[in-house]
């Protein structure tokens, strides 16, 4: 990766970087998604935007467009009509990718990580380096999270890069472009080479684009690629996707012009802008650049190969902490800053505090439980160990199994291993109540919000002290409103949304017991595994493993009715027949009961998804 100053004088470079992220909404039990009405027609939001946007993107009709032949309306588009051809923008676009949302491909949507690896593979053959670059495993504003958690999520987000795409990242991108001194000394102890930020995150650059250098207190650099603002914003908010050759024009500002010096344009913006956001607009994208490859003074490249091709032209200072959506550094994943979706409101974000607050004590109680109980249970420090986690993670069963063998001490019995299994889960959902986009928006009486609040409610299962932190967690959170009088609070939405007042395993449980009554070989749900046989007297018996954390559990139940009034009457084999609990079939996992509810389940079955 030596770079010489001038390799690339006289040139100018465009870089097309897309942020592609969704917030998780799996149930935190169950390990799947549930359907979400909003988002009909498709079953849920990741459907609906991978059916939009990254599928679409993995094969965008690019259009021949002549420089003198407008762009072809929505509706021409829709017909077909003209000449076009079909790109994988992957493999022309820098890009990061959610580890979580790859998760969510790994099951539901292989074809699309599918081609963003096999872009990511052409750009190395086309330029040397690869498109793809690395992200935190989880979405976390990492200036707000400890040291230990920042160290944590980039090592999670490394090792998982590496698994998916076979090489090491250089790059890295911080979500919402949130950085502070501490974070990108973080990211270069690791190895990570350059970032991509908001040109106001940085001082001291001269605006042409190129690489700049940052290098802190420590003595570590990391290399900034500053991406074009304005440009960003008039391609998410300035109707910038409804022209092709317009798009292209500020892509290639300095067409026909002779260059003194090297010059770079980067585009970055979220990846559901394209096709989501704006519908038809990454075909927009793919005709821009179809247009710009024909223009000789500009040439296409990625963040990668232009670092390794152009020297740092600068030292800057960086703006810390700061963000791209945020003009008061971070405030708004902490507090009442005024950054608001809908802006003819008031700011009312007073809850964001408290709720912060209220994770941050949560995790430091879940820390001092998985600390003490994992230097009793791991051969080496527990914080070392989790950090390792960052290989399986993704994964359940086996993988896990194996992990936990390797990490624990030799004479640890199966009860313990169990419970090193629940300490690193318990670890996970610690990390998970971070996620940013709770804070983001401006209610607190809000999906994201909620999921948040449901990794929480993980979180005291898995630390074996519910009954002393529940009332803790609930104190906390209390504080967490808008300031309004009566005004719903986080407890509020904890108790009504995130506790699950029905055991997962006991709804699991109902459901495969009347699946395998039906003649349904169903085995597995999502992170369950159940195993079902007859019982007399028309009951059944089934036994529940959590694929995860190794727990099991055992349960007898007994079918009434049929249809959509078919019940499971479920209870533990030696509790009193009176605590058992009638669960009908809309409690069932919605999966599960659909696959009930058709005529001929059997030969469907077969058509879903493992979930």
């Amino acid at each position: 990766m030596n770079a010489s100053p001038n390799a690339l004088a006289n040139t100018h470079s465009v870089i097309v970087h897309q942020h592609l992220y969704q917030p998780p909404r799996e149930d935190p039990w169950l390990e799947v998604i549930e359907a979400e009405r909003s988002a009909a027609p498709d079953h849920d939001w990741n459907t609906r935007i991978t059916r939009e946007c990254y599928a679409r993107q993995a094969l965008a009709e690019a259009y021949l467009l002549e420089s003198a032949r407008a762009a072809p309306s929505p509706a021409d588009r829709d017909a077909k009509v003209g000449l076009a051809r079909l790109v994988n923008l992957y493999a022309w676009c820098s890009f990061d990718v959610g580890a979580t949302l790859c998760e969510w491909f790994d099951s539901e949507a292989p074809q699309v990580l599918q081609a963003m690896q096999a872009g990511d593979a052409a750009s190395i053959r086309r330029w040397g380096y690869g498109n793809a670059i690395a992200a935190p495993y989880h979405h976390v504003i990492l200036p707000l999270a400890s040291a230990r958690d920042r160290r944590t999520e980039i090592r999670w987000g490394i090792r998982d890069f590496t698994r998916r795409f076979g090489r090491v990242p250089e790059g890295f991108w911080f979500p919402e472009c949130a950085v502070d001194e501490d974070t990108l000394d973080a990211a270069a102890a690791e190895g990570i080479r350059f970032t991509i930020l908001a040109p106001y995150q940085v001082q001291g650059h001269d605006g042409s684009g190129m690489p700049v250098r940052w290098r802190g207190a420590s003595g570590r650099e990391l290399i900034i690629v500053p991406y074009d603002g304005a440009l960003a914003g008039d391609v998410a908010f300035g109707g910038l996707l409804d022209d092709a050759r317009a798009l292209a024009s500020r892509l290639t500002p300095l067409q026909g012009t002779e260059l003194s010096d090297a010059r770079c344009t980067t585009l970055a913006t979220d990846g559901e802008t394209f096709g989501h956001h704006h519908r038809g607009g990454e075909s927009t994208l793919a005709e821009a650049m179809s247009l710009m490859a024909r223009r000789t003074s500009s040439h296409l490249t990625n963040a990668a190969s232009l670092v390794a091709a152009q020297a740092p032209r600068q030292d800057v200072t960086l703006v810390s902490p700061s963000a791209w959506s945020c003009a008061h550094g971070v405030e708004r994943w902490r507090s009442n800053c005024g950054c608001r979706i809908d802006g003819s409101r008031p700011p009312a974000q007073q809850w964001r505090g408290p709720l912060r607050r209220a994770m941050e004590q949560l995790a430091e109680r879940c820390h001092a439980v998985y600390e003490s109980e994992g230097q009793l249970l791991f051969r080496d420090d527990p914080w070392d160990v989790r950090d390792a986690y960052g290989e399986i993670v993704p994964f359940d069963g086996a993988p896990i199994t194996e992990f936990v063998d390797r990490v624990v001490r030799p004479e640890a019995s199966e009860a313990q291993r169990q419970r090193a299994r629940e300490l690193l889960e318990l670890t996970r959902a610690s990390l998970r109540t971070f996620t940013s986009c709770a804070w983001f928006f401006d209610d607190v009486d809000r999906i994201e919000v909620r999921q948040v609040l449901r990794y929480a409610a993980r979180c005291v299962e898995l630390s074996g002290a519910a009954a002393r932190l529940t009332p803790e967690l609930l104190h906390w959170l209390g504080g967490a409103t808008n300031g309004a009088p009566n005004a719903v609070s986080a407890a509020d939405v904890f108790v009504r949304d995130a506790l699950p007042h029905r055991a997962p395993t006991l709804r699991v449980g109902a459901a495969l017991i009347a699946l395998t009554a039906a003649g349904v070989k169903r085995a597995r749900f999502g992170a369950f595994e159940g195993e079902v046989v007859p019982e007399p007297h028309d009951s059944w018996r089934i036994r529940l493993t959590h694929r995860r954390t190794g727990s099991a559990i055992t349960y007898v139940g007994q079918i009434s009715g049929t249809g959509p009034a078919l019940a499971v009457t479920i209870g533990e084999p030696d509790a009193d027949p009176a605590t058992h609990m009638r669960l009908k079939i809309h409690e069932f996992p919605e999966r599960l009961a659909h696959l009930l509810l058709l005529d001929d389940a059997t030969d469907d079955a077969a058509l879903l998804s493992e979930g």
